[in-house]
C-alpha cells in the first residue's frame, strides 16, 4: 500500500520516516512543503496523480501558536486551505486521509478529560484554524481520520523539550508556567499510532484523541526534561499571568483517549515512560 506523508520535514513527518522500516507492508512517499504545497491545489494533483496514494497522512500544518496572531492569514492557507485541498484530491483519488489536529480547538475550561463530543472553543488564531480544517476536512471527504493530539516533542525539529534543554545550556535558572494542565506527546508515539490505525484496517472513520497517558504542568514537564538528562538548573514555578503570550493558552487541555483505545486496542504510554534522554540539542 502507497502511504504519502505531507509535511515530511516537519516534527511529526521526521518521527513518521525514523520509524517507517518497522511498517515494511507499507510504501511511504514523503514529500516535504517543496514537493507538495498543500496550500496549491494544482501541486496536490500533480503529486497524488504520479502516486496514487492509499492512504495520505496530512503532517503538514502551521503551527507556530503565537506567530498566527500576527500572520492569521498564513496560518489559514496552510491549516484550512491546505486541509481543504488534501481531501479534496484525496476524495477524487478515493485516498483515506488522517489528518492531524490539536487540542487547542479547547478553550481549556473542563476540569476533566477533553472527550470527542465536547463543544470545541479556540481561544486564538492557531485554534481556530485547526478547527475550520477540521470542519474542511470532514464536509470534503468521508474517508477521514481526524488526530487530535497535544505538547507534541521529541528529537526532531523545534519543541518544548529542546527548548527547556538549549535555555538550561545557556541560564542558571528558568521560570517555567505551572497553571496550564496537559499531557506531553512523543512525536515517535503519535506516529506509531497513526500507522496502526492505517495497518488495522478498520473503516471507523471520525474524530479521535490521542496524547500520551497522565497529566502535568508545563513546570512539572520541564522538571522532568533536566531530571530524565541529569541536568542540574533552578526551575522556578510562575502564573501565566507573569509570561503573557500572544496567544491565549487552553488552561486545562487533557485529551480523554478511551475511544481511540477502545477502537484499536491501544496500550498508550505514560508521558513519562516516553521521555528519555535527548542525544544532543540540535
Amino acid at each position: 500500500m502507497v502511504v504519502l506523508v505531507t509535511g515530511a520535514n516537519g516534527q511529526l513527518g521526521q518521527a513518521l520516516q525514523f520509524i517507517a522500516a518497522k511498517f515494511p507492508e507499507m510504501n511511504f512517499v514523503f514529500c516535504s512543503s517543496s514537493e507538495l504545497d498543500i496550500t496549491d491545489s494544482a501541486s496536490c494533483t500533480t503529486v497524488f496523480e504520479k502516486h496514487q496514494p492509499d492512504f495520505c497522512i496530512n503532517a503538514a500544518a502551521y503551527t507556530a501558536v503565537d506567530k498566527a496572531e500576527n500572520e492569521p492569514e498564513k496560518a489559514h492557507a496552510i491549516n484550512v486551505t491546505g486541509a481543504q485541498n488534501v481531501a479534496a484530491v484525496c476524495k477524487i483519488h478515493d485516498t483515506v486521509l488522517l489528518h492531524v489536529s490539536t487540542d487547542f480547538v479547547f478553550d481549556g475550561e473542563k476540569t476533566s478529560p477533553y472527550t470527542e463530543e465536547d463543544r470545541s472553543n479556540p481561544t486564538g488564531v492557531y485554534g481556530q484554524t485547526k478547527l475550520d480544517g477540521e470542519k474542511e476536512v470532514a464536509a470534503v471527504w468521508e474517508k477521514h481520520f481526524i488526530v487530535r493530539t497535544s505538547w507534541v516533542y521529541s528529537q526532531f525539529g523545534n519543541n518544548f523539550m529542546k527548548t527547556m534543554l538549549r535555555l538550561a545550556s545557556e541560564r542558571d535558572t528558568l521560570s517555567v508556567v505551572n497553571d496550564q494542565i496537559g499531557t506531553p506527546t512523543h512525536a515517535v508515539d503519535l506516529a506509531e499510532v497513526i500507522l496502526k490505525i492505517i495497518e488495522s484496517g478498520k473503516k471507523a472513520y471520525g474524530i479521535y484523541h490521542f496524547s500520551n497517558e497522565g497529566q502535568c504542568s508545563w513546570y512539572d514537564f520541564a522538571q522532568k526534561i533536566f531530571e530524565v538528562n541529569a541536568v542540574s538548573i533552578q526551575v522556578n514555578p510562575i502564573p501565566s499571568t507573569c509570561y503573557p503570550t500572544p496567544a491565549k493558552r487552553p488552561k486545562y487541555s487533557v485529551l480523554d483517549k478511551t475511544k481511540i483505545k477502545e477502537v484499536f486496542g491501544l496500550d498508550i504510554k505514560k508521558w513519562e515512560q516516553s521521555l528519555e534522554p535527548f542525544p544532543s540539542v540540535v
